[in-house]
């Protein structure tokens, strides 16, 4: 890509630098044409310098898509690895030595929930080529949404610190909605998993979901390091993720937001982002 960008800008200046030359040789043969060739060159420059700058931007754009997809790419190795890496352990563990029952099933249990994990980023890849290339049609049918958040604050709890629940959950009971059940399993996983993720360990997140003018609200609140102001909307762009990729220790592939944001749209819901006081972000989903 810089050597794209190198033959751009010598092109620009090779055409630039013809023009002045056949501008000033024309000046030189014709000078009563002075006022027309400064005119017209003017014109000339005028535009060149306009299609140099959107051709700069439209390099440049794709050059950071170009980056985000290889980051997705490794991003997307690892949370494959980790996973599969935890599974293959407890086998063997349970495998090569005499464990008591209940050791076991610890174990199991550990394998299943880093095989969901694998699950839920299978689902949202395949979500994601779904949405962008508009072969999803997302069947809405009415159903408990109440019911299906906290079945997903029950499989999302972190144990750590000697505290029994991360995920601090007060839903409503009862709250129905008319959407596509799969698609917002999905929407409600990737909030309360990206407040789980950048919360860091023994850190309180909120799921709280209730009624506002009739229509369902869900409020996902964490207390992690937040989210600029700058970067508010950009969070929701396919691949984008907060911060320096360099530096990044959090875990993710930058699809999550990106189909939260397609979701709602095709539900009509709005999606707003805001400071978590003292520290921390908050989600509020409003459905119409």
């Amino acid at each position: 890509m810089k050597k794209s960008i190198i033959i751009f800008y010598f092109m620009l200046l090779y055409a630039m630098v013809q023009l002045i030359s056949w501008g000033s040789l024309v000046v030189r043969l014709e000078p009563a044409r002075m006022a027309m060739v400064m005119g017209e060159g003017s014109v000339f420059l005028f535009l060149l310098c306009i299609g140099a700058y959107f051709l700069h931007q439209s390099i440049k754009k794709e050059e950071r898509l170009r980056e985000q997809q290889q980051n997705f790419l490794l991003s997307v190795t690892h949370e494959l690895k980790s996973p599969l890496a935890a599974i293959k352990l407890s086998i063997q563990t349970i495998v090569k030595r005499d464990l008591d029952k209940a050791r076991q099933t610890s174990l199991l249990n550990n394998s299943l929930k880093d095989i969901e994990r694998l699950d839920d980023l299978v689902e949202n890849m395949l979500l994601a080529t779904k949405i962008e290339n508009r072969s999803y049609s997302f069947p809405k049918e009415e159903f408990d949404f109440s019911e299906l958040v906290t079945k997903i604050t029950d499989r999302l709890q972190v144990h750590s610190c000697g505290c029994e629940q991360l995920i601090t959950p007060v839903i409503k009971p009862g709250i129905k909605v008319m959407g596509d059940q799969f698609a917002l399993s999905s929407v409600v996983t990737n909030l309360v998993e990206n407040a789980v993720k950048y919360s860091g360990p023994c850190a309180d997140v909120s799921v709280e979901l209730t009624e506002k003018d009739g229509h369902a609200f869900l409020r996902v609140s964490d207390k992690g390091p937040g989210i600029p102001d700058a970067e508010k909307m950009l969070i929701f762009d396919k691949f984008y993720r907060v911060g320096d990729e360099n530096v990044r220790k959090s875990k993710g592939t930058g699809l999550g937001l990106f189909i939260v944001k397609e979701v709602l749209q095709s539900h009509d819901a709005d999606i707003s982002v805001r400071d978590n006081v003292p520290q921390g972000a908050i989600f509020e989903i409003t459905f119409s």
